[in-house]
């Protein structure tokens, strides 16, 4: 009988959707489920969607709530992360305060100076995080979904001994997308695809043993559509040669390009960006309107007379976590230590290739060098993320400075000054999220 912890399972649709497919497995179906937030009224209505899921499958699994992180993942298996550290009234300024400086961003979640200081907040409590269950489940193997991905990641990975991986939605994602735009049956599409997280690339992307690339450019070139609808990625793809994962709002931000003038931002991030239109500071109000809905739309959901579809989605969790309980091996996209995997990345780093999961938990599989032109962009991304990551380990502010220095967006519209003066604003803005700071001045 499986234990899996949720923390931070107050996000109603992704903790239904996972539960949902958990369910769909044999040997998941009389698991306990422990739902773990901080946030008692969250927790309250995911209780009664996940009842809901289990009474609709009249399935034999158990559910618990609780608000104790620790009894939460005593004797867990396998643990699902789903945090955010600071609500969108700290997250706001990490949009708000650049865009003063002149960096416009958009998502501000995983990269660029809105990204460091998301994982300086967030990785203390992710290491807390591991070393409980280094005490209390040391077993368990961890999936994170929480974002700065790599940062994270690579922190955890370096500092804990706990089996952990990062998922995301992207891989997957774009996969199908590109699928439905050459009208291939996903089915019938392989792909091996390698990189860092939000910035990793299709090295083949084939349909039925063919290359599909030369496709791919044609539905770009040729459908107007199309090419509106990833306008950011579509123009990466057509110079640089491969797909990239994850969508133009957040790439746009993750290079020099796009985001360095108005001009260029009328022209790429404005409309035709697929699920997140590229304009200013879209996610705060994409936040704040889930903020203001979620209960209407959780009491629509759970009074709606329709059965529930019960089939199984397309996350990768539930499926690793079958894996390890024994059922049969998976092989997904994960965030994993570069242990050689990728020869021209840096050891160590925090890279997402493909990997096999199963009862002894993550095999991740050689994938080589990647074409020059991607791995120096990657190699950039890679060089923030690690001095973000070693200034959050030993609070060290000048190295939150030398981080946002090598962004690729902060240095295309700043100087090294201007850049220093942003990050002085931003660590006094974050002060009380900072412990592990004795001081935040960057001189």
């Amino acid at each position: 009988m499986a234990k899996i912890t949720f923390i931070g399972a107050g996000s109603f649709g992704f903790t239904r959707g996972l539960v949902k497919d958990l369910l769909t497995f044999p040997r998941l179906q009389d698991a306990t489920l422990v739902l773990m937030d901080i946030d008692r009224e969250r927790l309250s209505y995911i209780r009664q969607a996940v009842e809901r899921i289990i009474r609709e499958g009249r399935y034999p699994a158990k559910v618990v709530t609780t608000t104790n992180r620790r009894k939460a993942l005593e004797g867990a298996d396998a643990v699902i992360c789903t945090i955010l550290a600071g609500d969108v009234n700290m997250w706001q300024h990490d949009i708000l305060i650049p865009k003063k400086f002149g960096v416009d961003m958009n998502i501000g979640d995983t990269r660029s100076v809105a990204g460091v200081f998301r994982a300086l907040r967030t990785i203390p409590v992710m290491l807390s995080i591991c070393r409980d269950i280094e005490q209390v489940c040391p077993r368990a193997i961890l999936l994170n979904y929480t974002n700065p991905m790599a940062m994270l990641c690579r922190a955890m990975q370096s500092q804990t001994k706990v089996q952990v991986t990062g998922l995301c939605h992207s891989v997957q994602g774009t996969a199908h997308m590109l699928a439905q735009w050459i009208g291939a049956p996903a089915d019938q599409v392989d792909y091996v695809c390698a990189g860092i997280n939000h910035q990793a690339w299709y090295l083949k992307f084939d349909w039925k043993g063919r290359d599909a690339y030369p496709l791919i450019r044609k539905a770009i070139l040729k459908n107007p559509k199309i090419r509106n609808e990833e306008q950011v990625r579509n123009e990466m793809f057509l110079h640089l040669d491969y797909y990239v994962t994850e969508s133009s709002g957040h790439n746009s931000e993750y290079s020099w390009w796009f985001r360095k003038r108005p001009d260029l931002i009328k022209k790429y991030c404005t409309r035709g960006t697929g699920w997140n239109p590229g304009h200013h500071a879209y996610i705060l109000k994409e936040y704040r309107h889930r903020k203001s809905s979620w209960k209407k739309e959780f009491r629509q959901w759970l009074d709606d007379p329709k059965p529930l579809d019960l089939k199984r989605g397309l996350e990768y969790a539930a499926s690793i976590i079958n894996a390890r309980m024994g059922g049969e091996v998976f092989q997904f996209n994960g965030n994993v230590p570069n242990t050689g995997i990728i020869s021209n990345l840096p050891a160590n780093a925090c890279v997402e290739v493909p990997v096999f999961a199963d009862r002894q938990g993550f095999r991740p599989v050689f994938v080589g060098a990647l074409p020059p032109q991607l791995a120096a962009l990657n190699n950039v991304s890679i060089a923030v993320e690690e001095m973000a990551v070693a200034a959050a380990v030993t609070g060290n502010p000048r190295k939150v400075f030398h981080a946002v220095a090598y962004d690729p967006l902060s240095a295309a519209v700043l100087s090294l000054a201007e850049i220093k003066r942003m990050v002085q604003a931003m660590l006094n803005k974050n002060k009380a999220y900072l412990p592990q700071f004795k001081r935040l001045s960057v001189d």
